[in-house]
């Protein structure tokens, strides 16, 4: 075989790879946006850009599926410039208006006052969340957006799930679908079946503009790295048990817990006990899929 035709042969195997994966990651995205009606005819969706590569990934799937959807929506990337030194202001905006895609700089110095407020070793998570999600829901009332798209995927709803059981003593993670306290805010997060070791590889073949977070993105104490750790040696040690305890997220059995508030145990009798229903529709393996409009994209 000649050697420019075997030089050839990894590159198309390659192409072929990456375009199985992009297929894979948007028939993921169409699913959970059906199973969780997370998009809608006339939405104006507004797709949180921090400029890493989960919400570069959102982007990119989003405006994928934007053109075939059965459904019309608008997409707008937001950024929330939070004055960390060292940012580079121009690498979203250069990249959006590249991609002509409709974009919006939020300027707020959260850097310093996380910084100046949160002692030094102390995790910086909390307090920079709250004044990030108090910026992006003020924009998004401002400009009229009645969505707002987070990156989160499939390994961070793991891990806060754990995060909250060791340490909240709570059984919660972060849901595909969510009403802000006042009610004003939708919250989804279409990439809640893509695992986050196929988003790196898709942001890396798609050669996206990454850029790294120095604040608390950077603090190796964190408990959700500690989690994160074990998660990944579990996954190595028994391949799929992340997909399925992921599974089990969306197969709740109330009646085989121990919330009173999700299940009337007082009001079951000593005598002619029944199965409760839930257990009957756990038991058989019944679960709602949507109407797979969105999940069979291609």
């Amino acid at each position: 075989m000649p050697a420019t035709r075997r030089a050839t042969i990894p590159d198309r195997k390659q192409t072929h790879e990456a375009a199985r994966l992009a297929k894979r990651l948007r028939h993921a995205v169409g699913r959970a946006i059906a199973d969780y009606n997370l998009i809608a005819d006339g939405d104006r969706v507004m797709v949180c850009l921090s400029g890493g590569k989960d919400s570069w990934t959102l982007l990119d799937l989003l405006l994928s599926l934007q053109a075939k959807a059965p459904v019309k929506f608008e997409l707008a990337a937001v950024n929330l410039d939070q004055k960390q030194p060292g940012f580079p202001e121009h690498v979203i905006p250069d990249y959006c208006r590249a991609r002509g895609v409709p974009f919006h700089a939020i300027e707020q110095d959260t850097y310093s006052v996380v910084t100046r407020v949160v002692p030094e070793g102390k995790t910086m998570c909390s307090l920079c969340s709250r004044l990030r999600r108090g910026a992006l829901y003020a924009f998004a009332e401002r400009e009229g957006f009645n969505k707002i798209a987070l990156g989160h995927h499939r390994d961070d709803i793991l891990a806060t799930f754990f995060l909250n059981l060791f340490y909240g003593g709570t059984l919660k993670a972060m849901p595909p679908k969510l009403l802000s306290d006042d009610s004003r805010h939708v919250l989804i997060r279409p990439l809640v079946y893509c695992r986050e070791d196929e988003i790196a590889e898709y942001a890396a073949a798609r050669a996206f503009p990454i850029i790294p977070c120095n604040l608390c993105g950077s603090q190796e104490n964190l408990q959700r790295k500690q989690v994160r750790r074990m998660l990944d040696a579990w996954e190595r040690e028994h391949p799929g048990r992340s997909e399925s305890m992921f599974r089990a997220l969306a197969h709740v059995v109330p009646s085989q817990l121990a919330d009173p508030k999700l299940f009337d145990f007082a009001s079951l009798g000593s005598q002619g006990e029944t199965v409760p229903p839930d257990a009957h529709a756990w038991l058989s393996g019944a679960a709602g899929t949507g109407d797979g409009s969105w999940g069979r994209m291609p």
